[in-house]
């Protein structure tokens, strides 16, 4: 199937996959003792921390940013979920009123002051109990501090995992949703690789990618490019601003792309691609290629549900004994073979130090394998494939061409 330019004037997810999430938070709140919570979140000119409440509310704001506080607002962009038990999620932010037909809560407050407001109304509520904190790691000190001091006799107890343990595993719909995504961006990833394949410059190359990811109704975070085997071929982009490179392949050399971010309705895509400006790789070349993406393979072999994630680990690890005898900049970086996805990266880690024995995958979890490696007078490669898991194995999610020659 194909997917263009998709609208969803009413939202994508209909409100009884709103009251599926609220009524999955309750019974976890319940298993633990919980009566009520706080959950914040940010998405004013964000992404990566607007997962929580996003996931409970499709709430979204428009300001700009976490613009610097002044007389007249406090806490730009910052908002949060009341969760109280037998009752429908509150909603405080900082736009004037949400669209009923989108945003899915009950209650909402409007405020320019987003910390007071919660304050006011736990207050109101007189908790006999402990409030859980969820957005810890979230929510900046300044108004941690100011929400403590407005709220005196109030006890917190913090769980910043509530609701990433409810949306670990995907319902149907948001499956159904990152196939969407995996097609939209899989078609955009093309694009890239083929602009990158013909010659042109990186800047022209995300702008292909950017563009069929645009019309088909979806966004993203970063479309970096490198290539050549020079001393700035190492690093993941070969401009780390918020532009794009000028410069472009010359036939014969190495290049590695990505498209990652929030691709379609906040949920996290971001898969990537080697190969050689031209298809002709040398044989050196071509083993570099091949052995990396070895890795990356090993661990969509591996995964299915029931697998512990360590031996997924230990699958990878193998093969990146076997394969990879240099230092690699990006590996460096990031120490794994992949994550779960969601609105960000997820649980599991796919890193020996991030797991325990007791970590295991599961059908309708959605997540990623991936892979860097470095040969010196070749150059510098990483895939990344996103999937399903399957009760037999994965789905895979992105479909760009592996291999370009």
């Amino acid at each position: 199937m194909t997917i263009e330019r998709m609208n969803y004037p009413d939202g994508y997810f209909p409100v009884d996959e709103y009251q599926g999430r609220w009524k999955k938070v309750e019974d976890e709140m319940r298993r633990q003792g919980y009566e009520l919570a706080i959950v914040w979140g940010k998405t004013a000119g964000h992404y990566e921390r607007a997962m929580e409440t996003l996931w409970l509310t499709n709430f979204w704001s428009e300001h700009s940013g976490q613009e610097p506080d002044s007389p007249i607002w406090n806490a730009r962009g910052f908002c949060c979920v009341i969760l109280e038990l037998g009752k429908e999620p509150e909603l405080h932010a900082d736009v004037a009123t949400v669209r009923r037909r989108m945003v899915r809560c009950g209650d909402y407050f409007f405020s320019d002051d987003p910390i007071s407001s919660v304050a006011k109304a736990l207050n109101a509520r007189k908790p006999r109990r402990s409030v859980v904190f969820v957005g810890s790691d979230n929510l900046p000190m300044k108004y941690a501090r100011q929400l403590a001091e407005q709220t005196p006799g109030i006890e917190f107890e913090y769980d910043d995992n509530l609701i990433r343990r409810c949306r670990r595993i995907k319902s149907p719909r948001e499956l159904d949703m990152f196939r969407e995504a995996g097609q939209m961006v899989s078609s955009a990833l093309y694009r890239v690789c083929d602009s990158l394949y013909a010659g042109k410059t990186a800047a022209e190359a995300a702008a292909e990618g950017a563009y069929e990811l645009t019309r088909r109704g979806g966004g993203w975070l970063r479309i970096p490019v490198n290539f050549g085997n020079d001393e700035d071929s190492q690093f993941f982009e070969r401009d780390p601003m918020y532009g794009y490179s000028m410069g472009a392949p010359s036939k014969g050399d190495m290049v590695r792309t990505w498209i990652y971010g929030p691709t379609h309705q906040g949920y996290w895509l971001d898969p990537g691609r080697s190969l050689v400006c031209g298809g002709k790789p040398t044989p050196e070349q071509r083993s570099l290629l091949v052995d990396s993406y070895a890795i990356t393979e090993a661990v969509m072999n591996s995964v299915k549900h029931g697998a512990r994630v360590l031996d997924v680990v230990g699958e990878a690890e193998r093969v990146q004994a076997r394969v990879a005898e240099e230092e690699d900049l990006a590996a460096k970086q990031w120490p794994y073979f992949g994550h779960g996805n969601g609105s960000m990266w997820e649980h599991p880690i796919i890193n020996r130090d991030s797991v325990t024995a007791d970590d295991i995958f599961e059908e309708g979890m959605v997540a990623s394998g991936e892979s860097f490696m470095t040969r010196k007078g070749v150059g510098s490669v990483g895939w990344e494939q996103n999937f399903i898991v399957t009760r037999t194995g994965i789905e895979l999610l992105t479909t760009t061409p592996v291999f370009w020659f």
